[in-house]
């Protein structure tokens, strides 16, 4: 899992996958919680008065609620843990997506293990409803800082085969613990610069890459594989218009956006050039669902109206999953630095249930350790406070 990524814009702006910063006691949650109450009733009246953007009917208030609905929680054993500590948080609602990552430090770590990949494949069995997101790196020394330069002398190695059979081990990996059916989020967010996959020094040469990927996983026997094509939220280091690699090689049009620049409200995410609604027509141009895998708080720190906007765009929208990130800055679980927006999430998706426990605190065995006790992890979990 990488530990930093950056984020759109060219300022290298960087946050990441990683565990949170020390916890802190949520001694704001009770205003958080009436704060939300105005909040999300002002935002169902709101809601009323907005039009689907591609049929003008009005949605229903609560169909955020339909949406298949996760968050990224951390990598590995610990990530799929948490999955029902989040759902009981949200009195029980459902929460049918799963969402990792692959390190994209080293090949081996891309091709992946079933160490790695068992935790996920034993949540998703467990419910033929649940949806399992995986984004996979398209090199390694992903997070490298590599050179325009280097990064075309890859893309062309990539052009000419070099690396599918790193491709076909993950896709046999994945089918031999019955996660065939994965989606798969691949070169996310191309359009930036912080990826050795990243697709501005060579588009085409990106766009064949892309292609030799999918038709390398595609030729395993037993695949089902989804293919999700993630740009983030607006132009960045290159329009993303220009490194899509074609209707057959993907499946769904996703977004990775976060509440920061390219613009100042959630309105103007929405409307600039490759924005949320560009992202919705460019989809619907092509008979494909779309996806939110990455979305969550940034630069405007706690922010309940763009958590509030966000959903009710979702809602609108209707994608086939969204997940949020749920660390500091960005999450609304696992992070305490955010309970106006935590309280607005939680009223709009809630199941209506008793609220579940604080997210525990985990202590990372590392490889030796975590073989002995057959998980890297150990973790102990806190109370919330009453009324939390």
């Amino acid at each position: 899992m990488p530990g930093r990524h950056r984020r759109p814009g060219r300022g290298g702006w960087r946050r990441g996958p990683a565990p949170p910063a020390r916890r802190r006691k949520l001694t704001t949650a009770c205003v958080g919680a009436v704060t939300a109450g105005a909040l999300v009733a002002g935002g169902a009246m709101a809601t009323d008065t907005f039009t689907d953007d591609r049929t003008g009917a009005a949605p229903p208030r609560a169909s955020v609620r339909h949406v298949a609905m996760g968050a990224f929680l951390g990598s590995g054993s610990d990530g799929a843990r948490r999955i029902a500590g989040l759902s009981k948080w949200l009195g029980g609602a459902e929460v049918r997506v799963g969402h990792t990552y692959l390190p994209g430090d080293t090949w081996e770590r891309i091709e992946s293990d079933r160490y790695f990949l068992r935790p996920w494949a034993e949540w998703r069995r467990a419910d033929p409803d649940r949806l399992f997101v995986l984004n996979v790196p398209m090199q390694a020394r992903n997070e490298a800082g590599i050179s325009d330069g280097e990064v075309r002398e890859l893309l062309a190695r990539g052009v000419d085969g070099h690396f599918d059979h790193h491709f076909r081990t993950l896709a046999g990996h994945l089918v031999a613990e019955g996660l065939n059916d994965a989606v798969i989020v691949l070169g996310w967010e191309m359009n930036g610069t912080t990826y050795t996959h990243r697709c501005a020094p060579d588009p085409q040469a990106w766009k064949t890459y892309w292609r030799r990927i999918v038709a390398a996983m595609r030729s395993v026997s037993g695949q089902e594989f989804r293919f999700d094509f993630a740009p983030s939220r607006g132009r960045d280091a290159i329009p993303w218009t220009e490194c899509y690699p074609g209707d057959d090689v993907v499946d769904i049009i996703g977004m990775d956006s976060y509440d920061q620049p390219p613009g100042e409200t959630f309105d103007d995410q929405v409307n600039q050039p490759y924005g949320l609604k560009h992202q919705v027509e460019f989809a619907a141009e092509r008979g494909k669902p779309i996806s939110y895998p990455e979305w969550g708080l940034f630069r405007r720190g706690d922010n309940a109206e763009y958590v509030r906007r966000m959903l009710e765009w979702i809602g609108r929208q209707r994608p086939l999953y969204h997940t949020i990130s749920d660390y500091c800055p960005h999450g609304v679980w696992r992070c305490s630095e955010n309970p106006r927006s935590s309280a607005v999430f939680r009223a709009m998706l809630s199941a209506g249930g008793r609220p579940g426990r604080f997210p525990e605190f985990c202590l990372d065995l590392g490889d030796w350790l975590g073989g002995w006790f057959r998980d890297r992890r150990v973790c102990v979990s806190f109370p919330r406070n009453r009324g939390a």
